[in-house]
């Protein structure tokens, strides 16, 4: 058994991101993550730390404060900063125990303080027990998320109204609608937005239902004119349903019928190719993508995601020039796209130099031969690359991502799968294909990759 194993077995999807600029601890720390069976990244500065946060989402971050140039401290401050990671946990790890140095720590959001010299049964300890509260914590935070999401995506315009008539509560759609800034809505009552008559027919609705809950109807759907905050009058229909919390509440949800059309048109014609690849682009991608997300959610077939990205691209425009630079990128799209042969695939140029590509009711072996017959292809190409240290060739680093997906999960799970065996394929010395197996642990794609 490992130093530090209790028998534990930890979430295999559990990711941890070491940062410490000293090799012989960050190694010894990298071997203890590792045979606790967590997949493991590993930084030696603050600045690197930053980068691989944002590009895998680690689920927790070892973080070391007496660093060379950027200190822990601040480290630890720019990634409670930034939205992707300011809720990564974060453990401090330094020989300075004089108090005001802990209390920093845990000022600037960090969970918890080891001190070194380590005793790696006690840093095992802490790790699991932080991973287990995120991820109960990140359980509850996705749910109140999804239904924020669901709330503030809405086309239609949602209202919660109290019994004596006050809003408490718009939707973005809402405020849009009418002409509000977020949040200025609340408070007003419903006679600033109805005609008085009708305003009146609505309260003696809400008092009927304050008084009697179990006897209330939905009012139902009704034609209004509603004044925007600009004074103009507005068509809209309002669907008013009772609610009881704490209190009596009402759900209104106001739906355009006049121009609210022409904003769906105009996106509707809106480029979905790449000007450059001539291949789909990225807001093709994310559409097509949530309609086969959705579709294997209901079938509960396989859906597997490729990313590719050029190895070394930057050294291929610095030596050749861009517009050399954007020639190789137009190779490369059409050879990724000779792979997407059913009308269920999807080849996409998703930014710079990173390609995507879509294989619906593909399973993980299947998408794996796939990214591999990518893979060679476009080594076939032998489009020269005179400064890459990988081959004189342009080649492709390549994650494979599969998932069956359920109603509770989100699409991001894939594309965080996908990136990691990327970074994998990457840190392996490029050129290779990486799948993430379940638990998104990175492996070789195949026999031919080493």
């Amino acid at each position: 058994m490992s130093p530090g194993s209790t028998g534990f077995s930890p979430p295999r999807d559990a990711a941890v991101l070491i940062v410490d600029d000293a090799p012989d601890s960050l190694s010894a720390l990298r071997s203890l993550m590792v045979d606790q069976g967590y997949q493991t990244f590993v930084a030696n500065t603050g600045e690197r730390a930053l980068q691989l946060a944002r590009r895998v989402h680690p689920d927790l971050i070892l973080l070391d404060i007496v660093m060379p140039g950027m200190d822990g401290f601040e480290t630890c401050r720019q990634l409670k900063a930034h939205p992707v990671t300011q809720r990564i946990p974060v453990i401090f790890m330094s020989a300075r125990t004089e108090t005001d140095d802990v209390v920093a720590g845990f000022d600037l959001g960090a969970v918890d303080y080891l001190r070194k010299p380590l005793r790696m049964p006690e840093v095992c300890a802490r790790v699991r027990t932080q991973l287990s509260i995120r991820a109960s914590s990140e359980t509850q935070h996705e749910q109140a998320e999804r239904l924020r999401a669901i709330v503030n995506s809405m086309a239609e315009g949602l209202l919660i109204i109290e019994a004596n008539g006050r809003i408490q509560f718009t939707n973005p759609a809402c405020d849009g609608y009418l002409g509000y800034a977020p949040d200025e809505l609340a408070g007003r009552h419903i006679d600033d937005l109805l005609n008085p008559l009708v305003a009146q027919e609505y309260l003696e609705y809400f008092s009927r239902y304050a008084a009697h809950p179990e006897t209330a109807h939905s009012h139902g759907t009704r034609e209004v004119i509603i004044r925007h905050k600009q004074g103009k009058s507005v068509c809209m229909d309002l669907t008013l349903t009772p609610m009881f919390l704490r209190q009596p509440l009402f759900i209104g949800l106001l739906h355009d019928i006049t121009h609210h059309k022409l904003s769906e048109d105009a996106l509707q014609r809106a480029a979905m190719v790449d000007p450059l690849t001539k291949i789909a682009n990225r807001r093709h991608f994310d559409s097509f993508l949530e309609k086969e997300w959705q579709r294997a959610t209901r079938t509960g077939a396989p859906l597997s995601l490729v990313v590719l990205d050029v190895d070394h691209f930057k050294l291929y425009n610095d030596s050749l020039g861009h517009v050399a630079g954007d020639i190789g990128l137009q190779q490369v799209a059409q050879a990724i796209a000779s792979h997407a042969l059913r009308g269920t695939d999807l080849a996409a140029r998703y930014g710079g130099e990173e390609f995507v590509l879509l294989f619906a009711e593909t399973d993980a072996g299947a998408a794996a031969a796939l990214a591999e017959s990518v893979r060679a292809h476009i080594e076939a190409l032998q489009l020269p690359h005179p400064k890459s240290p990988t081959s004189p060739w342009i080649t492709v680093s390549i994650g494979v991502a599969t998932m069956r997906p359920r109603q509770q999960d989100k699409i991001e799970t894939l594309f965080v799968g996908a990136d990691r065996a990327m970074y994998a394929a990457k840190e392996d010395g490029r050129n290779l294909v990486r799948v993430m197996q379940p638990g998104l642990v990175a492996i070789s794609a195949c026999a031919g990759s080493p």
